[in-house]
């Protein structure tokens, strides 16, 4: 497996990253076969997990720690905070106090004395960019993390959080974890190409929306929708014609852009993630991707409901007097 450079961070990572919100009560709620499979993601070469405190309330958390034992310092691990935590109006968010919080939390769970990634879940128009990246660069000189990222911001987000480190003296964002697909690639217009300005590493996922709205994506009864059944019969065709699987070309197609690092694989049961493994070995050639192309134009999505969150002050209801 060839690693890649994680930004301009110094650290190699794996093509494929191990996502772990399906190890748990929100997917695979058999520990032992949780655990099994991280360890076989470990032996194909997998060196770059990610998780977040939300999966499972924590379970995955805990999942994580408990599997890393004996080889954490093996593994570049990433997770996440944002998202709420309990009932109480203070357990979220990217207040300096519910980092502080958040943060313990996740090492406890995890089993660890520091963090190589720690990630914003989400965008907080509530909160100042400042304040965050205040909060969690304090961190990283008390070395409970190593690095910082950002998931699901828009562009715009990404480059007022690299001015604000820049003019405040504070640690940037080394990565972003945005939504990216075949069928998503709104973000080829904008987020991609700020990342690759700012010398970021991408860690993309196939979908950035909550667990809620997912049903919408798959509603026949959307035009859209229909519209991705008529896609998804060319790029079996186009996966055919390559000698590959679906997933071998959707998992490749990601990491074939200049500026992803790593795709984000979440696999619930040990089938899914051999079916996954092989993507990263494989390499698409011009011919494949000018196929895509024709099926979905670069930086277009089938449906742009799916592009996933943008900005808040953008959103139709900001724009009202």
């Amino acid at each position: 497996m060839e690693y890649r450079k994680l930004g301009q961070t110094g650290v190699f990572v794996s093509p494929l990253c191990l996502g772990t919100m399906m190890f748990g009560a929100w997917g695979n709620a058999d520990k032992a076969d949780s655990i099994r499979i991280i360890h076989r993601a470990l032996d194909a070469g997998i060196n770059f997990v990610d998780t977040a405190d939300v999966y499972s309330a924590g379970e995955s958390e805990r999942i994580v720690g408990e599997a890393l034992k004996g080889c954490r310092d093996d593994v570049v691990l990433a997770t996440k905070f944002f998202m709420p935590m309990g009932d109480e109006v203070n357990q979220h968010g990217g207040s300096r106090r519910w980092i502080v919080r958040a943060v313990e939390d996740s090492l406890r769970r995890l089993q660890t004395d520091h963090i190589d990634l720690y990630q914003v879940h989400r965008p907080s128009p509530d909160t100042d960019i400042e304040e965050t990246l205040g909060a969690l660069s304090d961190l990283v000189h008390q070395g409970k993390v190593r690095y910082l990222g950002s998931s699901t911001f828009p562009a715009s987000h990404i480059v007022e959080a690299q001015w604000t480190a820049r003019d405040r003296h504070l640690q940037p964002f080394a990565t972003e974890q945005p939504s990216y697909s075949i069928l998503v690639r709104g973000i080829e217009q904008d987020v991609l190409p700020t990342i690759q300005r700012h010398g970021m590493g991408a860690a993309p996922i196939s979908s950035a929306r909550s667990r809620l709205a997912m049903a919408s994506r798959y509603d026949l009864a959307l035009n859209a929708n229909q519209r991705k059944l008529d896609v998804v019969e060319g790029v079996i065709e186009v996966a055919d014609d390559a000698g590959l699987t679906l997933i071998e070309l959707a998992l490749a197609f990601a990491l074939r852009h200049p500026a992803v690092t790593s795709a984000i694989i979440g696999p619930r049961t040990m089938e899914q993630l051999e079916s996954q493994l092989p993507a990263a070995d494989v390499t698409l050639g011009d011919d494949v991707l000018d196929r895509t192309d024709a099926l979905v134009a670069p930086g277009t999505a089938v449906n742009p409901a799916d592009n996933g969150y943008g900005a808040a002050e953008l959103a139709v209801s900001a724009r009202r007097r």
